[in-house]
Order: structure tokens, then C-alpha cells, then sequence
């Protein structure tokens, strides 16, 4: 690494000499697991023997796509592009009709770019996590068809003209509400991610999947609407004083259950039935979930039913058995819910391949359960060196900040690092730093800085630095 890529600054990049063919990245391979792999993957675990089989098809894979894209770009340079020397069909026909797609969907060519599901993850995809493909999106909000999904017994598509939501506890006026009820009390929209508690909790132990889909995917980031949670128990004459904590419980086949604890989360709690301007889709809750800005995804209910206020945790199953985490000394950490400040680079990341020396424009995304992201560090040699990257506005607190930072690769193996630091000083950590004070048994809340390998070849791993 030369002491030129450390420094480069928006002001020298005008003076960098460009190579003939721009920069080009290639796409992380989406298809590279065979349906007879999952099969065994399912029925008998990932072992080392299947995760080498996982990374030798995606080698193969990120191989195929480079070749692919070398020919093109050969032509386009040698002899000008017919893209732009010939009509095309589309400058010379008819177009679609007005609302040809009453709802309307993504481009064709945008196919690959879903959400999927980790093989080996679980045994019932019913009970299991669908990652947003966070390496194919730009800004900060998740559109409604890619926000990651996590279920402990399968979606469901409940008719809000039956759903009813109970409040009950330590308040006056225990109350039935329909969601006609809900949606005509003051309401607020504002933005924030969601965060699965396990989410990265594969690379606890060592590096286990190659894309940033399945390391980080269990993200997102949208505008909800819906009533603060503070006006619904004030509406039902909440005890504040002596009621301390919440018991939302989910209308879902697992019964799932979480203890809130008030004092932290009642001023910005929301009592949500709209996602990014439209309701709630089925999978994410539909019509009504709990928004806890912050705090880990468990705790954000979905398709929630009862709010019960009381003087002391519950002890549910969902948090005296599930979402506790292993510490060094046989411990078990419990109702650790906050999600520390953390933040990934996404282009490029694992999977994808620079096809070129020359200007890439590198981003990625910061964010912290404890308020806004203050600042965002990108190292290009693994940790030794770093450059203060740009946070793109708006900057909200307990959302997703998008950072951009540009660099010239000079064709030499680099390690990308991104370290963020919220408004509470709080730096994120390296995996050794974590390691030394969680041990390696947990699965939860790992918000460890992630580093990606990039070869002389322009492929990009997920490897390991501490």
C-alpha cells in the first residue's frame, strides 16, 4: 500500500491518470450453491468439508462472471459502442401503456437482487432469516420487498378488520383497540434500522459466508409510521411510576414474547402500521407491529396483539432460553438488546471483483442503536493507516448512515475496514477487541469491524484481521 492511496484526497482525483477502460466492478454471483448441496447442508449441517464446497462454487462462480464481461468492454473500446452509434429498439417502437403494472416492480435486469435464505441456517425455512442483498443498495432505505425477514414460525396474512391490539397491566382503563382505533390517534413517522441480534453472528468463531448479504443482511433501514407508544398508554392511563417495564407479545404461531424495558424506549417507541409510506407488508408484520429504535429485531413484534405494562421482567421464553448469549466464564448474558455502533463496506465487498486499476468510489453503511453516527474511518491496509470517509446527509439518529470515501487502487492486495463512532464516543471494535471480553460461543450482538481481502486479481474474500 503506497503512501499516495493512503492520502488521496477528492482534490487529486482529477489528476489520476484513468486506464482506457473506466474502473468496472464485477456483481457478486448470486447462483452458486446446487440444490443437492443444500439438501445435504440441511440434513447434515455445515461442516468444513461442505463449507469448502460452499467457497469453492462461489470462486468458480465469481470467475464466470468476470470472463463474461471481459469481451465487451475490449469491443466498446476498439471500435465505439453500437449502444450509442445505433438506434435502438426502444427509440423506435411504442412503449408500455400507463399502469400496464398496477403495482409497480423492479426491472428485469434487477432480478438477481432478492432476498435469500442461508442454507444450513435452520431446519424449517418457517423459522428462519431471509437477508437483504445489501451489496445491491444505495442510500439508506430498504425498499419493502428486500427488508430482511426473521420468523419463528412463518408469516402470516391477518385481516385488519379482525386484528385487535389489548393493553392491560398496570394501567386504568385496560382497552381493546381495532386498527381503525390505532390509526386515529396522533401519529409520527421517522426513520430507522432494524437490526437482527444475531445478525453477523456467524463470524464469531471464523469466517463462514462470502458476501455481504449473509454477513450483515439481517439490516435495514425504513420511514415507519404509526402512534407513539407513549400516547397509547397515556390513552389507557398508564402507571409511568411504578410500571417499568412492557410485555409485547406477537399474534404469531411461537407466541413470541418480549420484555421492554420503559424507561429507555417510551419517548421513541412506535406503535407502527406503515413501512416506507405504505402498510406494513404481510412478512414484516401486517397491520401492526412495535418499533423500537435501537434495540434488536426480536424486540420489534410483529403482528402484535397485547402491550402489558408491569413492575419487572417477564422472564418469557423468547429471553430466558433464546437471544441470551455465552460468556467466557459460563455466564449467560441476558436482555442485552441494544445494538452497538457498527458499520460494513458494501462496494466493494466479498464476492465482487474490480476488473481494473484505477477510481472506485468506495461506500458502505454506519449505524448505532445509542443515537447518530458522528464519524465513519476507512482503512485500505488492514487496519495500519486510516482516511476519514464523507457521511452523505441525513445523518438521523438511530438509522443508517450511508458513508462514501474515494480511492485509487493501484492494482496491489489491499484490506478494506470500516470503523464508525457514534455521539456517545463509542468506537467500533476490532474482532480481537470483542473476542477478548465475549469469547467466541456467542451468536449475538457482534458488531465487530469487518475487514474484506482484495486480491492483485481484483476478487474480493471476507477474511479475518484482528
Amino acid at each position: 500500500m503506497t503512501k499516495k492511496q493512503i492520502e488521496l484526497n477528492v482534490e487529486d482525483i482529477s489528476a489520476v491518470e484513468k486506464p482506457a477502460n473506466r474502473a468496472r466492478l464485477v456483481k457478486a454471483p448470486e447462483h452458486f450453491i446446487s440444490q443437492e448441496l443444500i439438501a445435504d447442508i440441511n440434513a447434515n449441517g455445515l461442516d468444513e468439508t461442505r463449507r469448502g464446497f460452499l467457497r469453492k462454487g462461489f470462486m468458480s462462480a465469481v470467475g464466470g462472471a468476470a470472463a463474461g464481461l471481459a469481451a465487451p468492454l475490449a469491443f466498446a473500446a476498439g471500435e465505439g459502442d453500437p449502444a450509442i452509434l445505433e438506434k435502438q429498439e426502444w427509440q423506435t417502437t411504442l412503449g408500455k401503456n400507463v399502469a400496464t403494472m398496477p403495482y409497480g416492480v423492479p426491472s428485469i435486469y434487477e432480478a438477481n437482487l432478492i432476498r435469500r435464505e442461508s442454507p444450513g441456517l435452520t431446519r424449517v425455512s418457517a423459522a428462519s432469516v431471509a437477508f437483504t442483498p445489501l451489496q445491491g443498495l444505495f442510500g439508506t432505505i430498504t425498499p419493502n420487498g428486500l427488508h430482511f425477514e426473521r420468523h419463528h414460525q412463518g408469516w402470516y396474512n391477518l385481516n385488519p378488520e379482525t386484528h385487535r391490539l389489548m393493553v392491560n397491566g398496570m394501567v386504568k382503563n385496560a382497552r381493546v383497540f381495532t386498527m381503525n382505533d390505532l390509526m386515529r390517534l396522533p401519529s409520527v413517522s421517522r426513520t430507522h434500522f432494524i437490526e437482527c441480534g444475531a445478525n453477523t453472528g456467524l463470524e464469531w468463531g471464523n469466517v463462514a459466508v462470502p458476501t455481504v448479504q449473509y454477513t450483515h443482511g439481517m439490516l435495514s433501514c425504513c420511514e415507519f409510521t404509526g402512534v407513539p407508544l407513549k400516547v397509547l398508554l397515556e390513552e389507557c392511563g398508564a402507571d409511568l411510576k411504578k410500571g417499568k417495564f412492557l410485555l409485547a407479545e406477537g399474534g404469531d404461531g411461537s407466541g413470541m414474547t418480549r420484555t421492554i424495558n420503559l424507561e429507555s424506549c417510551l419517548d421513541d417507541t412506535i406503535v407502527a402500521w406503515s413501512m416506507n409510506g405504505e402498510m406494513l407488508r404481510p412478512e414484516n408484520g401486517f397491520p401492526l407491529r412495535l418499533v423500537v429504535p435501537g434495540v434488536q429485531g426480536v424486540s420489534w413484534v410483529k403482528w402484535l396483539r397485547r402491550l402489558e405494562v408491569g413492575d419487572m421482567p417477564w422472564n418469557a421464553k423468547d429471553e430466558a432460553v433464546h437471544y441470551i448469549e455465552l460468556m467466557p466464564d459460563g455466564m449467560h448474558r441476558q436482555y442485552a438488546s441494544i445494538q452497538e455502533c457498527k458499520s460494513v463496506i458494501t462496494t466493494p465487498s466479498g464476492g465482487q471483483q474490480l476488473l481494473d486499476k484505477g477510481f472506485y468510489n468506495v461506500s458502505g453503511m454506519a449505524w448505532s442503536g445509542r443515537g447518530k453516527i458522528r464519524r465513519v474511518d476507512v482503512s485500505f491496509d488492514g487496519g495500519n493507516n486510516w482516511r476519514q470517509a464523507r457521511l452523505e446527509t441525513p445523518v438521523l439518529t438511530k438509522s443508517i448512515t450511508r458513508f462514501n470515501i474515494d480511492w485509487v487502487w493501484d492494482g496491489s492486495p489491499a484490506i478494506l475496514q470500516s470503523r464508525a463512532v457514534d455521539d456517545t464516543g463509542y468506537i467500533q471494535p476490532s474482532i480481537k477487541t470483542l473476542r477478548n471480553v465475549r469469547g467466541t460461543r456467542s451468536i449475538y450482538h457482534n458488531n465487530a469491524i469487518q475487514s474484506w481481502k482484495l486480491d492483485s486479481n481484483g476478487e474480493v474474500s471476507n477474511v479475518q484481521v484482528g
